[in-house]
């Protein structure tokens, strides 16, 4: 009767057991895996909410793009951050899941697949399923910093490959593509027929300015592309459930794209109307919206680093992003080194074969928890280590 896209292993791993039995008995857990801003008292201010008040909202006359305004402001925010991005080759969705989605629908039929990156989080076999397509994987390197293996892209390619993903920066390792590695990729893709489709939620979190990082694939090169963007991260409103994707590349091509998308668009019309009309005045609270969780992040990361300066373990460098990487040592496997410590110490982490790191041991901590969470659960990674 049922879909054989949606047969998952739906068996509970022995760590998400053994957090609903703590949890059900009431027992404190600090999770240092929580990635919504909303649970750590990184709300948005009130004023930001009221705006879906406006009247506009409760009129529906739905474009299949997305509202002129509401894509004004997206092209706005593109220039803001040094792209400069016609309205026209914008199409907004209600999140980056389903930009994920639709894109998987323009470009590949049942059987294709993509190549994705390594490590990564863990989305885009199941996005990739419901599409019944497949995914492949390619490594990113680690030398002291993190690069994308050309070769190894190359190598990945088959014949029935449709698109490469990059997710930029990368969600956990914070690593941004540089400007080298944009070039290759986009003549890779040009040359082979592939689309890239580039992934900038967190774009806007880097560590420091750095003139080699590309923030962004909008722009017009030699392949096909898809820059993708939303509120849930740029802004700390996942509730909102507002996208983008920026079409780019040689015009022929871009212009089918946007052609079909369209279509896509409008057979499910999935935006609503309310944070459409809310969208310029949302941008504009973007700095402070944004402060918040770039000093948190910033805050913690700077504890980590120098909590664990003399350890046994190794914080892997980061241009950006939400989380933290530490390497530990190989003595004791990772399922069983996060099992320990949530039993033994209530403190939630994920293990790094989550974001399929090739290798063992990695845990892979958010850097969003409150200061005073974060140092507890920090203070028991580091005793457990040593």
């Amino acid at each position: 009767m049922f879909s054989s896209r949606t047969r998952w292993d739906r068996a509970q791993n022995r760590l998400s057991a053994l957090l609903e039995r703590k949890r059900r008995a009431g027992e404190d857990v600090i999770d240092l895996t929580v990635s919504n801003p909303t649970e750590v008292g990184l709300q948005a201010p009130d004023e930001v909410l009221a705006l879906l008040g406006d009247a506009r909202g409760a009129a529906y006359a739905p474009d299949p793009r997305g509202l002129a305004s509401a894509r004004e402001a997206v092209a706005a925010d593109f220039a803001r951050r040094g792209h400069s991005v016609d309205v026209q080759r914008l199409v907004l969705c209600a999140s980056t899941s389903e930009a994920y989605a639709w894109l998987f629908k323009l470009l590949a039929d049942p059987g294709d697949n993509v190549l994705v990156p390594r490590p990564s989080y863990p989305l885009f076999e199941f996005l990739a399923d419901l599409e019944s397509i497949g995914t492949r994987p390619y490594p990113l390197a680690y030398d002291g910093a993190w690069h994308v293996d050309l070769a190894a892209v190359e190598e990945a390619i088959r014949p029935r490959t449709r698109a490469i993903v990059v997710v930029n920066p990368n969600n956990p390792t914070g690593s941004f593509v540089s400007s080298t590695e944009a070039h290759r990729l986009l003549g890779l893709c040009a040359r082979r027929g592939l689309a890239l489709v580039s992934d900038e939620v967190f774009a806007d979190f880097g560590e420091a300015p750095d003139p080699s990082r590309v923030t962004s694939f909008a722009g017009d090169g030699p392949a096909l592309s898809f820059a993708l963007g939303g509120l849930s991260k740029s802004c700390g409103l996942p509730q909102l459930k507002l996208g983008w994707i920026a079409v780019s590349g040689p015009p022929e091509l871009r212009g089918e794209a946007l052609a079909r998308l369209e279509i896509v668009a409008d057979t499910y019309l999935s935006v609503a109307t309310p944070v459409q009309h809310a969208l310029p005045e949302i941008l504009a609270w973007l700095p402070k919206l944004q402060a918040p969780i770039a000093a948190r992040v910033k805050r913690n990361r700077g504890a980590l680093r120098e909590r664990f300066a003399a350890s046994p373990a190794t914080l892997l460098a980061a241009d950006g992003g939400w989380s933290a990487v530490l390497q530990v040592p190989a003595t004791l496997p990772e399922e069983q080194r996060v099992l320990r410590l949530l039993e033994r110490d209530g403190v939630l982490v994920h293990p790094g074969f989550f974001f399929d790191f090739p290798s063992e041991a990695y845990l892979v901590a958010s850097l969003l928890p409150r200061p005073a969470d974060f140092d507890r659960g920090a203070a028991s990674l580091l005793a457990d280590v040593l």
